[in-house]
């Protein structure tokens, strides 16, 4: 075995199995919520407003801010030394720490605005007053991110990957101990969000002392290294617009499910001669979120993971100018991802109702509400393969410095999803959203794959073909049984 498959497989080990705590800690979670709130307004109303921290969580703790800061950062420790590297480290984390309080301050005022300028329903003032409360974990989740990629960058995954088991651990015990305690599902809701951001504090605490242990604990001359700070900056921007279209198209989902879902009083979709009706009923964001949920597993435990250990390696081949060793690392992460993605696509959409019924038919989750959810699961798990695969393929830019050419694509793909959702919500429903998303994403791994074999030449498809007839007569006996 190679060093370069050796490591990543050691390293894959490590961060999937942690992935594995959080997402099954995750699906208890959602399965309490659902068993508690019931799919209804209340909890499409919690799901939407959480989008915002959520993505922000997914963009920098599982993407953007660590392609951005890595190179960066490797330089930094290999040419400067490590106190040089530690005095960037804290003057990312003070400059970050001071945009995202800019940030979370504007966005308040604005949505308290907006209750004095516009007349909200109930439900639109406690989407507004869910989301206000959970905007201070945006700060929190990112400053966590960022400490955790000094740790990747340093070789040591397991702490960063333990990360996101503290939140589900905090809310689970929220649900299962405290919020119980409230007489009404409003009040309970606003204390399972006061606990999100609670858990968001434990989770920026969690890193300090290994960060410490390392020899990056926090320097007061971190002002010395505020041009590197601009540099990653100027980086980062590009890298958030690439890899956050899948997200913004499933944040993108709940809001178009929140705003085209009838109201309880009914009526058509505008105040005019022959309006179309609202094409969604009730429950609809919550079923996209919790589709969404199952999809993600296999997508953090595998996709998610593959992406954060193969990228030191891709940036590090790259620096060094060694072009044949980077094209081989990236083959064999096309092949991890069809000979694991396109199986879990499979099987997704296989085993899609019986895993909704399993894991969410409880309490005031109904089957009505199961079912739909299991319309969900089938619709964005057939694009797992596809998610996994841009994880690795953008990457591949991002090692060479090609920021640009993935945010082109990625904002190509977002113009699609919304034409296709606008096409499908009435025929296909909720159903019509996931699939836009998943089929988005399938164009955009294939464009993507296209382009990067252009810039840093062939991707070995020999054996790329060969990994994939395999796994096609795997999948086909798969489905037979």
């Amino acid at each position: 075995m190679s060093d370069s498959l050796h490591n990543v497989s050691r390293n894959l080990r490590v961060v999937s199995l942690c992935t594995i705590i959080s997402r099954v800690l995750g699906l208890l979670r959602d399965q309490a919520m659902g068993a508690i709130f019931g799919a209804g307004p209340i909890l499409d109303s919690f799901t939407v407003a959480f989008r915002l921290p959520n993505l922000a969580r997914v963009l920098l703790g599982e993407g953007a801010l660590t392609t951005a800061f890595l190179p960066v950062f490797v330089k930094e420790l290999n040419v400067e030394g490590r106190e040089s590297a530690a005095r960037m480290t804290w003057a990312v984390f003070v400059v970050l720490m001071a945009v995202l309080c800019g940030g979370v301050l504007v966005a308040e005022g604005l949505l308290w605005g907006v209750g004095l300028v516009f007349e909200l329903s109930e439900q639109a003032k406690l989407l507004r007053n869910l989301t206000a409360l959970l905007l201070p974990y945006v700060i929190l989740i990112c400053l966590a991110a960022q400490l955790s990629a000094v740790l990747n960058a340093l070789g040591r995954f397991l702490w960063p990957a333990l990360v996101p088991v503290v939140l589900n651990i905090a809310w689970l015990a929220a649900l299962w101990g405290l919020v119980p305690l409230w007489p009404d599902a409003t009040s309970q809701i606003y204390v399972t969000a006061l606990v999100v951001v609670i858990a968001g504090g434990f989770q920026l605490l969690f890193p300090l002392p290994v960060l410490t242990h390392y020899g990056f604990g926090y320097r007061s001359d971190w002002r010395a290294a505020l041009d590197r700070v601009w540099k990653i900056s100027h980086d980062m921007l590009p890298v958030v617009v690439g890899l956050s279209i899948t997200q913004i198209n499933a944040v993108l989902d709940s809001l178009i499910a929140w705003g085209f879902t009838q109201p309880a009083g009914g009526g058509p979709l505008m105040p005019l001669p022959g309006s179309p009706s609202y094409p969604l009923t009730a429950g609809t964001a919550t079923a996209l979120y919790l589709g969404q949920r199952l999809y993600q597993f296999p997508l953090g435990v595998f996709g998610v993971a593959l992406g954060t250990v193969l990228f030191p390696l891709l940036t590090a081949h790259a620096q060094r100018g060694e072009t044949d060793k980077l094209r081989a690392d990236l083959s064999l992460g096309v092949r991890l991802v069809l000979a694991i993605g396109i199986p879990a696509s499979v099987g997704l959409m296989l085993v899609a109702h019986p895993l909704s019924t399993l894991f969410f038919q409880y309490g005031k989750f109904d089957a009505e509400a199961a079912r739909q959810t299991g319309d969900m699961i089938a619709c964005y798990g057939s694009g797992v393969w596809a998610y996994c695969g841009l994880l690795i393929l953008q990457r591949g830019f991002y090692a060479v410095g090609d920021r640009l050419t993935p945010m082109y694509v990625g904002l190509g793909a977002l113009l699609l999803n919304v034409v296709l959702n606008v096409s499908l919500i009435w025929p296909l429903g909720g159903r019509g959203l996931a699939l836009s998303t998943a089929l988005v994403a399938a164009i955009q791994c294939l464009v993507t794959a296209w382009l990067l074999q252009r810039r840093v030449g062939s991707l070995l498809w020999s054996e790329i073909a060969v990994t994939l007839t395999k796994t096609a007569i795997a999948v086909g006996a798969m489905a037979a049984v």
